[in-house]
């Protein structure tokens, strides 16, 4: 059964626990103050991301991207690195997770 959910969080700075319900095999996260995005798909290593910015620059990120957590209780979800360019302190970013 496929699992999908989106949500808001405020940006620290630092890593931020996202609890979902499930472990996500695509995760997406927008910085809408900000000019970056990062996508994650379960082909991709824990901490990985590829990162696009509005400039036009992309990248794929070795760490501070995204990793799944869990399985198991109400860890299941994914923790957003601490990336300086989509988690800024103060700025907020909209997720999108999605598992098949």
């Amino acid at each position: 059964m496929a699992s999908f959910k989106t949500g808001t969080v405020e940006g620290t700075g630092a890593t931020i626990s996202i609890a979902c319900g499930f472990v996500p095999s695509y995760v997406k996260i927008i910085n809408v103050d900000g000019d970056a995005e990062i996508a994650w798909t379960e082909d991709l290593a824990d901490g990985e991301g590829y990162k696009c910015l509005t400039g036009g620059t992309n990248a794929l990120m070795a760490t501070l991207g995204i990793t799944p957590t869990g399985p198991g209780g109400s860890n299941n979800g994914f923790q957003i690195g601490a990336d300086t360019d989509v988690n800024v302190s103060g700025q907020t970013m909209l997720w999108i997770a999605h598992a098949e």
